[in-house]
């Protein structure tokens, strides 16, 4: 059997990989090597960042409902605490989205989570 060179699909790797690399600075968008170094180099700091993009978002919406929390006199850890004895399940980027586009209703939440959180006697 003959021996086979890999011509046709390495020239269609390489202009995969090159286009992968479009709008690359320099070298990394135009020179083989550099250019699979760049977007596998890319590949990896998107799965990363994926992962960071959640963590991010979910401290952003704390900080808004701590914010909200300390304007209306309490503290966003007994808030929370309420809130789940009182019953209410929203998550952080419900309540965050509440503090900030609908304060009457926010107002409500606090109030019964403080009144939750009372009702219940503290251990001694």
């Amino acid at each position: 059997m003959p021996r086979v060179r890999k011509g046709a699909a390495r020239a269609q790797a390489r202009k995969k990989m090159l286009k992968q690399a479009r709008g690359y600075f320099g070298t990394n968008s135009k020179h083989w090597y550099r250019a699979r170094n760049a977007v596998i180099r890319a590949g990896v700091y998107a799965l990363r960042d994926r992962r960071y993009r959640k963590r991010d978002m979910r401290a952003l919406w704390i900080v808004r409902i701590t914010a909200a929390c300390r304007m209306r006199g309490t503290r966003y850890s007994l808030f929370m605490n309420g809130l789940k004895m009182a019953g209410v399940t929203l998550n952080r980027k419900m309540l965050s989205e509440v503090a900030v586009s609908d304060p009457k209703l926010f107002d409500t939440l606090v109030s019964m989570a403080v009144k939750a959180s009372k009702a219940i006697p503290a251990k001694a």
